[in-house]
């Protein structure tokens, strides 16, 4: 284990010293991350032992061996990840599944939503590093659940931010929009006002 960092507070991020894993890393691959019994915490006897997760690999620094994993806090493992301490060992299986295709020289619209947002940080960048134009609609409930915006925009040329309700996300770059409701009713808006990227041009959709 090397940090771990809360993103808003339902979403943390783990990262973990795991060279291996952090060299073959591709973008749209996973990981399965659990701790060690020996090492998990006791509470009335009871150790706190993860069932092993499977987590997208958000961004991984090859030359420091780094990889790092977002983790929606839904159950008892996910909620035990923000309990695990520096220099702690864990257990990483992967990467495992199959990489996205990465196209070259296409228009591209992402589509994120929530925790799925995190699936699209590498995927962005690569793409955007191929010479795609990308798109990006990201959306979530309330602009309290943003996290990693330094990443989304380092691999986008435009994001629109999208909001389900309450007060929109202000876009921080010239070319960046805000939208209060759902990312269907985003791309028809957007669609509508014939914005910056026709999107009858683009020939891919990640979601």
């Amino acid at each position: 284990m090397h940090q771990v960092n809360r993103l808003t507070p339902t979403i943390v991020e783990v990262v973990v010293h795991a060279p291996f894993a952090a060299k073959k890393f591709v973008p749209g691959q996973f990981f399965r991350l659990q701790n060690f019994e020996a090492f998990a915490p006791q509470i009335d006897g009871t150790r706190l032992a993860m069932e092993g997760i499977a987590l997208t690999g958000a961004w991984t620094d090859p030359d420091a061996g780094l990889l790092s994993l977002i983790i929606l806090e839904m159950g008892g493992s996910s909620r035990l990840c923000a309990l695990l301490q520096p220099g702690e060992p864990v257990v990483v299986m992967g990467p495992t599944g199959a990489p996205t295709e990465i196209p070259h020289n296409e228009t591209i619209l992402l589509l994120g939503g929530g925790l799925g947002n995190a699936v699209l940080f590498s995927i962005a960048k690569a793409l955007k590093d191929n010479g795609c134009r990308v798109v990006y609609f990201a959306g979530y409930k309330k602009a309290i659940d943003v996290f990693k915006r330094d990443e989304i925009e380092a691999g986008t040329h435009q994001v629109i931010w999208a909001v389900d309700a309450g007060e929109p996300i202000s876009p921080r770059r010239p070319q960046d929009l805000g939208f209060v409701g759902n990312i269907v009713q985003a791309i028809a808006w957007y669609a509508s006002e014939r914005r910056e990227f026709d999107l009858r041009h683009a020939t891919r959709i990640i979601a």
